[in-house]
C-alpha cells in the first residue's frame, strides 16, 4: 500500500499539470441536486435570469 501512494506522489511530480488538471476538474464540477429540489418554475427563472446576466455582460 505503501509502495502505491509512493508511485502515485512521483507521478505527479514528474507530471506537475496532470495534478493541476486533476485538482482544477474537480472543482468544477458542482452537485446540482439542490437546484433540481427547488421545482419547475424557480429553475427556469434562475436559468433566465443567468442567461440575461451572460448576454448583459457581454455589451
Amino acid at each position: 500500500m505503501v509502495d502505491r501512494d509512493q508511485q502515485e506522489k512521483d507521478e505527479y511530480r514528474k507530471h506537475p499539470f496532470t495534478n493541476l488538471k486533476d485538482s482544477i476538474d474537480r472543482t468544477q464540477m458542482g452537485d446540482l441536486h439542490s437546484l433540481s429540489k427547488l421545482g419547475c418554475w424557480p429553475t427556469v427563472v434562475i436559468i433566465v435570469v443567468g442567461i440575461i446576466l451572460f448576454l448583459l455582460s457581454k455589451y
